[in-house]
C-alpha cells in the first residue's frame, strides 16, 4: 500500500514542501550561498567540466557567507515572509572539495548564520573521502542536515558523453560513505543518447537505492558550454514538454513512496538558457505533472520494483 504521507494538497507525490512542514511545523526555504569552492573535474587540470556545466555561481562569488545570506533573505522575504525555516545552501561548486580544516570552519560559520536551521552540502559522490564523511556525520549527529549528489544518469556510456570523469560505480562508493545523512540524488532526463528506457532504468536504479531525496531535472542548453555547441549543430534532440512530463511521471511511480521530491524541473539562468524554452515556465510544468497523474490516478511508488518492458535488456 502506498504511503498517504507523499501528498501535500493534490500532490501526488511526497515533496520537500510537505517534508518540511512534517519537519519544521513550517515551510523551509534554501539560501543558496558561494562558499568559494571549485570542482575537481573543471578546475584540477583545465578539463573543462562536465559538457552542460555553466562557470556561473550560485550565491554571490566572493562574497562573505553571512553577506550573502542577508542579501538572500531580504530577497526571499518578499516571497515567502519570515515565518520560515533558512537552510543555508552550499550550492555553487563541489562542497566538499577542500581540505579539512575549510570545510570545519565554512560549515560552522554556515550553521550560525541567523536563523538557520540547518545545512545542504551539494557536491559530487567523488568528493566524498572517509574524513569528508565523518566530518559530515558528526554535523549530521547535532544538526539538520542534507547532503546532495549528482547522478545525472545510471549508464556509464553517458557519464563518459557527458565528460562527468565519474563511473556510476564511483558514485556508488561516495554514496554509501554518507550512510546515516539524509541524501538526496540529482538526475538529468533528456541528456544525449539517452531515450525514455534509459530514464526510467535510471529511476529503477535510484529506487533499489532508496535515496532520502531526488531531484530530477531536465537538461538545459546554456550559451558557452560543450553542450551548447553539440545542440546547435544538430547532434542531439531534446524531449518536448510532453514528454518529459510523461517520463517524469513515470519515474515518480518507480520510486519509493517515502523519498522526498525536491524538485522536477530546474530554475536554469533565463540569460544563458538556449533550449529547451517551455522550462522557463516553471510552474505551467509543475502543473502539467500534477495533472497527468491525477489524470492517470496514480501516486509516487505505486509502480516501484516495477522494470519496465526493454529496461536491462
Amino acid at each position: 500500500m502506498i504511503s498517504e504521507k507523499n501528498s501535500s494538497g493534490d500532490k501526488r507525490y511526497r515533496s520537500f514542501d510537505s517534508y518540511m512542514k512534517e519537519t519544521f511545523g513550517k515551510k523551509g526555504v534554501r539560501a543558496a550561498l558561494d562558499g568559494g569552492f571549485g570542482c575537481p573535474n573543471r578546475d584540477a587540470d583545465g578539463n573543462g567540466g562536465c559538457i552542460y556545466c555553466s562557470s556561473r555561481h550560485y550565491g554571490i562569488h566572493g562574497m562573505s557567507l553571512s553577506a550573502q545570506y542577508d542579501i538572500q533573505r531580504a530577497k526571499l522575504m518578499k516571497k515567502w515572509g519570515s515565518d520560515v525555516i533558512w537552510l543555508p545552501y552550499l550550492q555553487s561548486g563541489c562542497s566538499t572539495f577542500s581540505d579539512i580544516g575549510t570545510l570545519e570552519r565554512i560549515y560552522s560559520e554556515a550553521l550560525n548564520l541567523p536563523g538557520a536551521g540547518g545545512l545542504i552540502v551539494a557536491t559530487r559522490a567523488d568528493c566524498i573521502t572517509d574524513e569528508t564523511a565523518d566530518l559530515l556525520k558528526r554535523i549530521n549527529s547535532s544538526h539538520f542536515l542534507i547532503v546532495e549528489l549528482g547522478m545525472q544518469t545510471a549508464h556509464d556510456r553517458t557519464l563518459k558523453l557527458i565528460n562527468r570523469r565519474e563511473t556510476h560505480e564511483d558514485f556508488i562508493r561516495g554514496y554509501e560513505k554518507l550512510d546515516g545523512i539524509k541524501t538526496v540524488i540529482h538526475i538529468i532526463d533528456g541528456l544525449p543518447g539517452e531515450d525514455e528506457d534509459d530514464m526510467l532504468s535510471t529511476a529503477d536504479e535510484l529506487a533499489s537505492l532508496s535515496p532520502s531525496g531526488v531531484k530530477i531535472h531536465m537538461l538545459h542548453v546554456l550559451k558557452d558550454t560543450k553542450l551548447a555547441s553539440m545542440y546547435l549543430g544538430g547532434e542531439f534532440d531534446l524531449p518536448d514538454e510532453k514528454t518529459y512530463v510523461s517520463t517524469v511521471v513515470s519515474q515518480l511511480r518507480r520510486l519509493p513512496a517515502e523519498t522526498v521530491i525536491c524538485r522536477l524541473t530546474g530554475d536554469g539562468w533565463s540569460d544563458e538558457l538556449i533550449a529547451p524554452d517551455w522550462t522557463r515556465n516553471k510552474f505551467r510544468v509543475l502543473n502539467d505533472i500534477d495533472a497527468e497523474m491525477r489524470r492517470l490516478g496514480c501516486r509516487q511508488g505505486d509502480m516501484c520494483g516495477v522494470t519496465p518492458a526493454g529496461v536491462g535488456n
